[in-house]
């Protein structure tokens, strides 16, 4: 896959991104959020750089990584996992095997709690050519049992790097639900949602470095926000990985 794949090149390069986007796997998700839909809009905006983080699963990633890589576009395996403390963490991985064993232990960690559609929306896992060919059960945007630094090891473990998510928001951001970044986590670089950049927002401790995303469940919202910018070694995730970890 892409993904993992390594395109060198002689120098840096600099490349388009939107990290933060949900399929119609999240409950909270339009249906209209489907992989050949992401990464056809993903192409119309010329994205070089794509992450699709749902809420605690990986399992929509392999139709859209296969579709990222006919499009040429490199995707970033990413969740975005909800911490016992309720604050979210925007997970990116190396590779697809990697957030795919996250995956399965992040849903054995949320509560046996069903998912009901008609309140929070479908589950839909799709194929590449959006065919429905399956839905989990449980109700994924529930908070798992596993603390901010049991989440920080178990990524960093997988090879992967968490983010702290729209630090700037009043609820499920880590400094919503615990009042500060803890120092201990090592936190390199952070989210701030749009809305919080255009307010001038900035983390209460110098030094991070800020990356800002849709975190689109849409297509309208998806397609409205203004790419950012990231300087890379190499296309690879690793690389993504390594430039958003200094």
């Amino acid at each position: 896959m892409l993904a993992s794949g390594t395109v060198p090149v002689s120098e840096f390069v600099t490349v388009s991104y939107d990290l933060h986007i949900h399929s119609c796997l999240s409950p909270c998700g339009e249906e209209e959020m489907t992989p050949n839909n992401i990464v056809g809009m993903a192409q119309i905006l010329e994205l070089q750089l794509l992450a699709v983080a749902d809420h605690n699963t990986a399992r929509q990633l392999p139709a859209i990584a296969e579709l990222a890589e006919q499009a040429g576009i490199l995707l970033v395996p990413a969740i975005e996992i909800t911490t016992a403390e309720e604050a979210h963490i925007l997970s990116l991985f190396p590779d697809l095997p990697s957030a795919l064993a996250v995956s399965d232990i992040l849903y054995d960690a949320l509560p046996p709690v069903k998912n009901r559609p008609d309140i929070f929306g479908r589950q839909i896992i799709m194929d590449a050519e959006d065919h429905p060919v399956g839905e989990l059960e449980k109700l994924l945007i529930n908070a798992t049992r596993l603390s901010i630094g049991e989440v920080f090891s178990l990524v960093r473990s997988y090879g992967g790097l968490p983010i702290p998510a729209h630090i700037d928001k009043n609820a499920y951001s880590v400094i919503s639900s615990l009042g500060m970044i803890p120092p201990e986590l090592e936190v390199r670089t952070v989210e701030i949602s749009p809305a919080g950049i255009k307010k001038g927002y900035r983390p209460p401790e110098k030094g991070y470095r800020i990356i800002s995303d849709s975190d689109a469940h849409s297509l309208d919202i998806f397609s409205g926000h203004q790419a950012g910018m990231l300087e890379l070694k190499e296309r690879t995730a690793r690389a993504v990985i390594d430039a958003l970890a200094e």
